[in-house]
């Protein structure tokens, strides 16, 4: 499984938010200038987030981002599907019966590893990331 800079760069916006839970909305150019994501590219975030309810935006002079649940209630996994769209090791898991008619030997491993990477993600909540962020032992996202 290869994560995408997007994929990365979610969880990082998603920990941001985490971290200032409680400020209310902030502003797209704030999270962009901590995180050193230029805003064109933070926006296409922001909205695969917002369209999956995973944070909230309120446009307007007060406007800005903010988590739609608490940041305990989020998962790693949750925030990688969003804009990865799938956490399959390999390509046409999705297409079951074609993926077990292609690789009629190899399948089942590949469903354990995908199963595998997905309960391990689905275990990291976001608030542990913030929580090791916020202690100074970050690691990298």
């Amino acid at each position: 499984m290869l994560v995408s800079t997007k994929g990365r760069y979610a969880l990082r916006v998603m920990v941001d938010l985490a971290e200032h839970e409680g400020e209310g909305f902030i502003p797209l150019r704030d999270i962009a200038a901590r995180q050193t994501i230029s805003d064109k590219y933070l926006e296409s975030i922001l909205k695969a987030l917002v369209r999956d309810h995973l944070i909230e935006s309120l446009r307007g002079k007060n406007g800005g981002y903010r988590l739609a649940r608490a940041a305990e209630d989020y998962t790693a996994g949750e925030v990688l599907r969003s804009t990865e769209g799938s956490l399959d090791p390999v390509g046409g898991m999705d297409d079951l019966v074609r993926f077990r008619a292609e690789e009629p030997r190899c399948h089942e491993m590949w469903e354990k590893l995908g199963a595998l990477i997905g309960d391990y993600l689905d275990g990291i909540r976001v608030s542990d990331l913030a929580t090791v962020s916020l202690a100074g032992n970050d690691y990298v996202i």
